[in-house]
């Protein structure tokens, strides 16, 4: 063996793809296949392959590549940041970092939709509900949004949902940060909603349907909204208050001020700035919202043993249901966030975070007596909570040079102010500095701590008073807190998560550890850019590699989730189409199996959706295709188009797909969410693609995290390049200004990009081609084994599947009456999540398998599948009644092997129907959870204080 075979064992490829050599062969002899090669040539379609190597660098090893990212990270400068403008340092307890945040017990979960296995996610996701809740003091609370500005823009299209004003008018504060603003401009647009922005006092002069007012406002003043919400609402408008969350412990809430909505980011309760995301937004409604709200809801429902159990609420309100009469177009939501803000209000319980609060203030009261001790400076904001606003005058920007000099960032208000914005990490050093800085002299905190916000505008109740948040203060309670509630969920770290188009691959700890340096978590989403070279490299080289990966010549970072990446690509080609006198074009074509996220999101872009038909082998139906396309012509804006299909197939006609709609005027739109299924063998700029999002939470490792987060950039042909998102307040390179924004930062989650970053870098241009290909075996080796006891609903050439594949479960239903919700729990029995149950097809189950799995995990899923197929035929020859078996019970519990025995089937058929149980039980927490009930009851609150007593 020479040195460099040596050297090519310690590569990240053969760790990352789960099935070794022998497995291949034997696996591929399963096939009947000779070799990768020609099973590949059996499955790919000839007219869509890129038949090169990708433009990579070579694969590296785990050491070398995160020395290479510590020395982009090494290039970033952290200043103490006193920017403000809804970003704020904070601490996240050591205890929540190490226990949930760098744990892949929480990392790896998937959206909480199979309850019964994601009860620990669900109870903290209960949790940050019921802070919301206690702070905004409205009835209730999601679970959660991508960020503050988009929240801001869910509640104004929420506002005109519920309005009773028939108006296309909508008030928005002047004091709103810029970002929001510009957020929801993008949004009104294709709504057709217009914007008034102007000073509160004049909100009640005019006619609107709904109105953003900023309880903090962007130059930190507090100003006290009862009467222009009471303006507003006397003329039946909707109101949403935008507050900072760390102000509403010291603040009213916005419910005793009379808001409808409360909205904000949930950054300041622990989680890094991360140089613009991820961070939770909260969205607080009345009840009498809560069918129309945007997001998820997680409520209290109860399990076939009356026992408590929690889901998601409302579910017939998920997108992807709703489709194009969605509320809105929201997948992911940023679920590890919300747990990691909900987490950090357990831990500190009202009496820390009250005390955070309080120093806070009082920090900012202490920086303003200095100031007014100045002839020549002014505070210019009272009252304020944590932003101090000073008019500088002509020494505006010396006193900014001179922070920079000393280490801080301030933040230009305009017109000669600085405003100082003090937080969780501010003390007196800092305090101390900061008067030198703007006075040339040091200072001393002095030894009254005040409060100066107006007595009308303090909190007069008391917060968090539920039992949860005044149990765990001491580490060792909360690790066993955190511990206890990973231990009801079901993760990938426990078993394979095979959810067709989700894509649950590895999240690899390499790829994993640079999102915790500080480098990368402490900087600023608005830091000067010579202090974030390092992050900008970064991000440049990650869309180098997407390019040459996806074929397209410029992408947009911005989009911080998968449906967010579907919007700002259809907002692309119709700013596009409108720049070329166009604007008339605005029909969507989208097949019948398209995600439920694609007509959602045409319809948020002013589109409407036409459908297209599919034939018997889930293909694009081309003559139905075609044939709208002519009639639309001069109306076509574009198609949407998820590729391989949402049927798991490869389509032959996919370039004459794109012909048609190119021969017809309109643009090509493709979803990458089965991106798993493309990399290194096909780009879909090459087969006509004129914009695709790509989903780095599915292909590029980016972890679900219970639900989010999510990053989905997009890549564009060079005539769409300019209409890309670009950002009013940090405009970013290459974009034209002035094209709005859809995420509240320039680029999205930019904190979770090393994790794509990683992955690219470890596997090299050859690792990811074999990552595809191994996907795609691993897919057809399933769906062959399968085969034998389910029918697979559609194949594409040579009876093959791509990188998933659908089983047919209603002709098992109609022999025996056991249902695919059946089989779904009974899986859980078994050690395994569900598949993707009844979608794109209802009845059916959607199996991918990733090619992070090994032949042996296969196996294993495999053999549980076709037992449960065995005890369904006992249910339908009448071995088992049809109304008391392991299928329609499941899952079981401990509790229930535990008591009183009554079943025909015994203990250990229940809980140990194949041997490898014996080694590794997961045990649910509940029984199957009442969906009914649970939407007929809705709860979403924490549990009363009673039931703990």
């Amino acid at each position: 063996m020479n040195f460099n075979e040596l050297f090519h064992r310690d590569e990240f490829v053969g760790r990352h793809i789960g099935i070794n050599k022998i497995d291949q062969v034997a696996m591929l002899q399963t096939l009947n296949a000779e070799d990768m090669a020609s099973f590949i040539d059996s499955v790919l379609p000839e007219s869509v392959r890129f038949g090169r190597r990708l433009d990579l660098p070579e694969a590296t090893t785990e050491a070398d590549a995160l020395a290479h990212i510590r020395a982009l990270a090494d290039e970033n400068i952290i200043n103490k940041s006193y920017i403000g403008q809804g970003y704020a340092p904070t601490r996240l307890p050591n205890v929540i970092v190490r226990n949930v945040l760098e744990n892949p017990g929480w990392y790896t979960a998937y959206t909480p939709y199979q309850a019964e296995v994601a009860q620990g996610r669900l109870e903290a996701l209960l949790n940050f509900q019921q802070m919301c809740i206690d702070l905004t003091g409205l009835d209730m609370a999601g679970a959660s949004l991508l960020d503050e500005a988009t929240a801001a823009a869910e509640a104004m299209a929420m506002a005109k949902r519920v309005s009773k004003n028939k108006t296309e008018q909508f008030f928005v504060d002047a004091r709103v940060y810029p970002q929001t603003l510009d957020v929801m401009n993008t949004r009104a647009e294709y709504f057709g909603f217009k914007l008034v922005v102007g000073d509160i006092s004049e909100a009640g002069e005019g006619d609107y349907f709904g109105a953003l007012l900023q309880y903090v406002g962007k130059d930190g003043d507090v100003a006290d909204l009862t009467a222009p919400i009471a303006a507003l609402k006397a003329k039946g408008a909707v109101v949403a208050v935008a507050a900072d969350i760390m102000s509403l412990v010291l603040l009213k809430a916005p419910a005793k001020l009379g808001a409808d909505v409360a909205l904000g980011s949930t950054q300041r309760f622990g989680v890094p700035m991360g140089f613009g995301g991820p961070h939770a937004a909260y969205f607080a409604f009345k009840d009498e919202y809560k069918r129309s709200a945007p997001g998820r809801i997680i409520g209290v429902s109860k399990d076939a043993s009356g026992k408590p159990a929690l889901r998601m609420a409302l579910q017939t309100r998920e997108q992807h249901i709703r489709r194009e009469k969605a509320n809105s177009n929201i997948c992911t939501s940023q679920v590890l966030l919300a747990n990691l803000a909900g987490m950090y209000a357990v831990y500190h319980g009202p009496e820390g975070v009250g005390r955070i609060a309080q120093r806070i203030h009082a920090l900012a009261c202490a920086f303003a007596d200095v100031i007014e001790t100045q002839a020549t400076l002014n505070v210019v904001n009272r009252p304020f909570f944590d932003t101090v606003s000073v008019a500088c005058g002509e020494e505006a920007e010396v006193i900014y040079q001179r922070a920079l000099e000393m280490g801080y960032n301030l933040y230009r208000a305009g017109g000669g102010i600085l405003s100082v914005a003090f937080h969780e990490e501010s003390d007196a050093i800092d305090f101390a500095d900061l008067a030198v800085i703007f006075t040339g002299k040091p200072a001393s905190l002095p030894d009254v701590a005040h409060n100066r916000i107006p007595t009308n505008l303090q909190r007069d109740e008391a917060i968090l008073q539920h039992p949860v948040f005044n149990r765990y203060h001491t580490e060792h309670e909360m690790l066993r807190y955190l511990k206890k509630l990973e231990e009801r969920d079901l993760a990938m770290n426990r078993s394979m998560i095979s959810l067709g188009s989700c894509t649950m691959k590895l999240n690899a700890t390499a790829e994993m550890i640079p999102i915790t340096w500080a480098k990368f978590a402490h900087i600023h989403p608005f830091a000067p850019r010579d202090q974030v070279q390092g992050y900008l490299k970064m991000i440049q080289g990650l869309e180098e590699a997407l390019l040459a990966i996806t074929g397209f010549d410029a992408i947009s970072m911005q989009p911080n989730s998968g449906a967010s990446g579907e919007y700002a690509g259809l907002l692309a080609i119709r700013r596009f189409q409108a720049a070329h006198d166009e604007g008339a074009r605005h029909v969507c074509l989208i097949p019948r199996s398209a995600h439920g996220t694609n007509p959602a999101s045409a319809q948020m872009a002013g589109m409407k959706v036409v459908v297209v038909d599919t034939d018997d082998r889930g293909n694009v139906n081309i003559n139905d295709l075609r044939a709208k396309a002519e009639q639309y012509r001069d109306e076509l804006s574009a198609l949407m188009i998820t590729y391989p299909s949402t049927h798991g197939v490869f389509e032959e006609g996919i370039r004459d797909i794109c012909d048609i709609i190119h021969h017809n005027g309109g643009q090509v739109y493709m979803d990458g969410a089965n991106m798993n299924a493309q990399v290194g063998l096909m780009r879909p700029a090459d087969v006509g693609a004129d914009v695709l999002h790509m989903n780095l939470h599915k292909t590029f490792c980016i972890p679900h995290g219970g639900g989010g987060p999510g990053m989905g950039p997009i890549g564009l042909k060079a005539h769409l390049a300019p209409f890309a998102s670009s950002h009013t307040v940090m405009p970013v390179e290459g974009k034209t200004m002035g094209v709005g924004a859809v995420s509240a930062a320039p680029y999205g989650s930019a904190s979770i990009l090393p994790i794509s970053w990683m992955y690219i870098r470890l596997m090299g241009a050859d690792g990811l081609r074999q990552a595809t290909e191994a996907a795609l075996l691993n897919a057809n080796y399933v769906a062959q084994a399968l085969s034998e006891d389910y029918p697979i609903l559609y194949t594409g050439k040579n009876n093959r599947v791509a990188h998933e594949c659908i089983v047919d479960l209603r002709p098992l239903k109609a022999e025996t009456g056991i249902t695919e919700v059946d089989i779904a729990k009974r899986l859980m029995d078994y050690g395994f999540h569900a598949p993707t149950m009844s979608f794109p097809v209802a009845g059916t189950l959607m199996i991918e398998p990733t090619e992070s799995e090994s032949k042996a995990e296969l196996d294993r899923f495999i053999a549980a599948l076709k037992s449960i197929k065995q005890e369904a035929l006992k249910v339908g020859r009448g071995d088992w009644p049809q109304d008391d078996n392991p299928l329609v019970n499941a899952p079981h519990t401990a509790a229930n092997i535990a008591g009183e025995w009554t079943h025909p089937y015994d203990r250990e058929e229940a809980v140990y129907p194949l041997a490898y149980l014996h080694d590794a039980k997961f045990w649910p927490s509940v029984n199957r959870i009442d969906d009914v009930y649970g939407d007929r009851h809705v709860i979403c609150t924490c549990p009363p204080i009673e039931d703990y007593e």
